[in-house]
């Protein structure tokens, strides 16, 4: 089956923790603070790997985690980074961020890659915090959390031609006659129902065809899964509309093809086509030739006649198609990329909420005090002093106290449950 969308969950590595160590030389007594700093997480990236075709795999493996930052180490020794975690996705894949439909990355060249998730910071040994009021500090940082986000994946086939038009018009019997693909053949319509790749040598230069399954009136809207197909089309440079020389009416199918790619995407209108009669080794599709070239001459298009089943003007078809291909600049049409999501400018003024949840329970918002609470290394009565600061700095000691805290109130910074007022806590 032909996997195109997904859905997969990425967790950015954690950075190392920072330490508490001082220099114990024999002849260096009073030798300082001497812990590390620890190391920072692995980011989580997505490659674009030509040897993957769908996003199968992510229907077996959904959950993605960099490694994390290392530890800091006595004498200032740095935690190592934590490697980088590189997830494989077809040419053509687009990722969005689940929560906001935000697009992060589109991947259209083969080895191209992109950030969706960054490593946290390795947390701050004590050196880092010596000072000339403080000569000793016993405080570290924990490392910071990795980032975390769903991923929407979604896969356009990036190709030089693609092939559409109605069910049975002959798509995959030409994919087949000019590549090494094997798709399904079979005399009855629908027999395609997921897209096919070829490649095709015309003149030492290698062409990728895209095998589109057949296209219905009302497409655009999903008739006959058309919105599942018609997006494979976008990313096409030339387009090869396949005529079914069987049809009682091929300029009516003409039509309604160009009709349902123009109302999925208007760009798709502009995009070069060649028109193509296929089954002419039938009486019927002989017959209608002269009548439906001389009614199609007003596109502008150029217009063959092909057998794809006897070979009868292939080879001119592909030497039509190189021609085309090289008239054009080799560029993809990709999706507008945003940066992936950082502090905003509010947030960055650290912007604060509080709520009151109970009559002793509070919720304090805001992403820098978070991101303070999660990295303070409670274990030393210096880091508790340290926060108590950092709290006071940005006012929200004195918010809470206008609010209404009491002390033995709890309050929450994120995942960091505190009680106000207490020693060791956040009392002052």
């Amino acid at each position: 089956m032909f996997f195109d969308r997904a859905k997969i969950h990425v967790q950015a590595g954690a950075g190392g923790n920072g330490i508490v160590a001082f220099r114990r030389e024999k002849f260096v007594p009073m030798g300082g603070p001497a812990g590390g700093n620890g190391g920072r997480g692995g980011n989580v990236y997505i490659v674009a790997d030509p040897r993957m075709n769908t996003l199968q795999r992510f229907r077996r493996q959904v959950h993605f985690r960099a490694e994390r930052g290392k530890h800091g180490g006595g004498t200032k020794k740095a935690g190592a980074t934590g490697e980088d975690l590189l997830i494989s996705v077809p040419v053509g894949t687009i990722a969005r961020i689940a929560e906001t439909d935000t697009v992060v990355a589109d991947l259209v060249r083969d080895g191209q890659q992109a950030l969706v998730a960054r490593g946290g910071r390795g947390g701050r040994g004590n050196a880092a915090f010596k000072s000339g009021r403080n000569r000793a500090p016993r405080l570290s940082e924990n490392g910071e959390v990795g980032e975390a986000r769903w991923l929407e994946l979604e896969l356009k086939i990036v190709a030089d031609a693609g092939i559409v038009g109605v069910p049975n018009a002959g798509k995959s019997t030409l994919l087949s006659v000019i590549s090494a693909a094997t798709p399904e053949i079979a005399d009855y319509p629908f027999t395609t129902v997921v897209p096919n790749l070829g490649v095709a040598e015309v003149s030492h230069v290698q062409i990728v065809f895209a095998d589109i399954p057949g296209l219905l009136e009302g497409a655009h809207d999903g008739v006959g899964l058309g919105l599942e197909f018609l997006r494979h089309v976008e990313r096409s440079r030339v387009l090869v509309h396949l005529l079914d020389g069987a049809s009682p009416d091929p300029a009516g199918d003409y039509e309604v093809i160009n009709q349902e790619m123009m109302l999925f995407n208007p760009n798709l209108a502009k995009r070069p086509q060649m028109i193509v009669l296929n089954k002419i080794d039938l009486p019927q599709a002989r017959e209608v030739l002269p009548r439906l070239e001389e009614t199609l001459a007003e596109t502008g298009s150029p217009f063959f006649a092909i057998s794809a089943v006897t070979g009868e003007n292939v080879q001119q078809l592909l030497y039509e198609v190189k021609a085309q291909l090289d008239k054009m600049p080799v560029s993809v049409a990709t999706e507008e990329v945003e940066a992936l999501p950082t502090l905003s400018p509010v947030e960055d003024e650290r912007s604060f909420q509080i709520t009151r949840l109970e009559e002793d329970l509070w919720r304090v918002e805001d992403v820098a005090i978070e991101r303070v609470a999660q990295m303070t290394n409670w274990d030393y009565y210096e880091s508790g002093l340290r926060f108590q600061r950092i709290l006071g700095a940005m006012g929200i000691s004195d918010a809470l106290r206008e609010q209404g805290v009491s002390d033995g109130d709890t309050v929450l910074f994120g995942g960091v449950e505190l009680v106000w007022g207490f020693e060791n806590a956040l009392g002052e």
